[in-house]
């Protein structure tokens, strides 16, 4: 059996080939500290963020891109193998593939193996994302021309141009969804003294959120803690208040993806040109952040067909041609 994992900061994505992406869960696990416990993976998990009481921690052990906490990324992935398996014998171990951020370091990429290793897969294999990402938007990777994918996630932003099946340059900068939510929180307490949890800044970003400034203004109410009072307020919130919260940030992705650009050799930069870059992940969700990125770049801008599940979609399409795209792209250990 063949598994293909899109390990995210803030989702994980699960793909068999044959029956397509059969679990989408949040990378989040919660623990009972004093029993040294797992109690939630995923969904479960994830709805007790900012609500638990001491003897319970929960954990996102993916940080960036990478993993920052490997006996629970372990846990996590093992998870995620055992719900996908049901029905087949326990016996039967599976190969495991897994997108790693293409800036990901060797320790960090031995740190997925062998987590891949330790939850009970027999052979684990490592692709870089960008690749991944364009397989599954529909980008044909090895052909002679250049393609660029800028993939903005939940931990990094990952810009790669791509010819031959390869990565010809990329870069990956760890300002992505996290910051962006994080940009939001830090606005709306210095601008309004109102303390949110991460929840409810990620919930603004998705209902109101814009890449640019708009004339008819959306509009959404907040509840939090009043920093003066200390008290529980409700306050209303407008869309280019968010837009002003997270232009910064923006602009650091932007600024990526020029010297992505600025590296690119001439033949590609033409073909780029011709065909326009594809945005994909998460952030590709953000309100005008396609028309953001071609005004500030001067190239044109589209966003990929389904962005949240391009990685896991690209898994599963190298999973079924192992063999093309073992030499281009596989890392085991």
């Amino acid at each position: 059996m063949k598994i293909g994992i899109d390990l995210g900061t803030k989702n994980s994505l699960v793909f068999i080939p044959g029956k397509g992406i059969v679990l989408d869960e949040p990378s989040v696990v919660a623990v009972s500290m004093s029993e040294n416990k797992i109690l939630a993976v995923g969904s479960q998990a994830k709805e007790m963020i900012g609500r638990t009481p001491d003897a319970i921690t929960v954990f996102r052990p993916l940080r960036d891109g990478v993993i920052a906490n490997s006996k629970i990324t372990q846990a996590m992935i093992k998870y995620f193998i055992t719900k996908v398996n049901k029905g087949f014998s326990r016996f039967i171990k599976s190969d495991l593939l897994i997108g790693v951020p293409a800036g990901i370091s060797s320790t960090e990429k031995r740190a997925v193996i062998q987590s891949g290793i330790a939850a009970g897969a027999k052979d684990v294999f490592v692709a870089k994302e960008p690749i991944l990402s364009a397989i599954g938007a529909g980008i044909p990777i090895n052909l002679p021309s250049g393609h660029m994918i800028v993939d903005i996630g939940g931990g990094t932003s990952e810009v790669a141009v791509i010819s031959l099946g390869g990565i010809v340059t990329s870069q990956s900068l760890r300002v992505a969804g996290d910051v962006l939510d994080a940009c939001v929180t830090e606005y709306i307490k210095d601008k309004h003294n109102l303390a949110i949890g991460d929840q409810t800044a990620e919930a603004i970003k998705m209902k109101i959120g814009t890449a640019l400034p708009s004339s008819k203004e959306e509009t959404m109410e907040i509840r939090g803690r009043d920093l003066e009072t200390g008290l529980p307020k409700t306050i209303k919130i407008a869309s280019n208040e968010i837009c002003e919260a997270i232009s910064d940030s923006l602009d650091e992705i932007v600024v990526c993806i020029k010297a992505v650009l600025r590296e690119t050799p001439p033949e590609l930069a033409g073909d780029i040109m011709d065909k326009g870059m594809v945005i994909a992940g998460g952030g590709a969700c953000l309100k005008n952040i396609a028309t953001l990125i071609s005004q500030k770049t001067g190239v044109p801008c589209f966003i990929a067909e389904d962005p949240l599940r391009c990685v896991a979609k690209g898994t599963g399409v190298v999973l079924d041609n192992l063999d093309i795209y073992k030499k281009s792209l596989m890392t085991k250990k």
